[in-house]
């Protein structure tokens, strides 16, 4: 074992997957990259960080309300693409050609062209930190991508893309929650 740069931590500990958030203001539709996903329950709850430095951050403060959408490995160069813009100064979904349709229980639009989408709702909003503790309420999935690799940020500007699955749910049954 030897010391490494602790600016190298996000390389051993980032959660993943990369996903794309998607807000409705009112006015505009945005869509941002994000990779700190963390789940916190077996009730659909899990945890995003994000901050005022994202166009998306004031539409997701007022509107307490997004999609969360699992792009396939496919998408890596557009989900690139989105992060490194920003909403205030373009149309990401026409400048990106994103195809969506309208959320059931969100405002927020469903990209369609993702493995899944979340509708979410915001429960709480923890702004030491800029943590959003959502529920996801709705999922979508996509057929056509139902064994699509999924894409995992190493948090170096390098990316993992899903391999091999190995099923081991017998051994588990157990620990699993009823309905997985």
């Amino acid at each position: 074992m030897k010391q490494a740069p602790i600016e190298e931590f996000l390389k051993y500990i980032e959660p993943g997957p990369l996903a794309l958030l998607t807000t409705f203001d009112g006015k505009k539709k945005n869509v941002m990259t994000i990779s700190w996903i963390m789940p916190i329950s077996w009730d659909a709850c899990f945890t995003i960080a994000t901050g005022p430095w994202n166009y998306s951050y004031k539409s997701l403060v007022k509107t307490r309300e997004c999609a969360v959408c699992i792009p396939p490995a496919n998408m890596l160069e557009t989900a690139i693409g989105i992060g490194c813009s920003s909403g205030a100064d373009i149309d990401k979904f026409k400048n990106f050609k994103l195809n969506y349709i309208s959320g059931e229980t969100v405002k927020a639009p469903l990209l369609t062209d993702c493995i899944a989408c979340l509708e979410c709702k915001v429960l709480e909003h923890v702004k030491r930190w800029d943590l959003f503790v959502m529920r996801a309420v709705r999922l979508v999935l996509n057929e056509k991508h139902k064994h699509a690799r999924m894409i995992h940020a190493v948090g170096d500007g390098s990316f993992k893309l899903d391999g091999d699955t190995k099923n081991y749910r017998a051994l588990m049954k157990n620990k699993l929650p009823p309905g997985l």
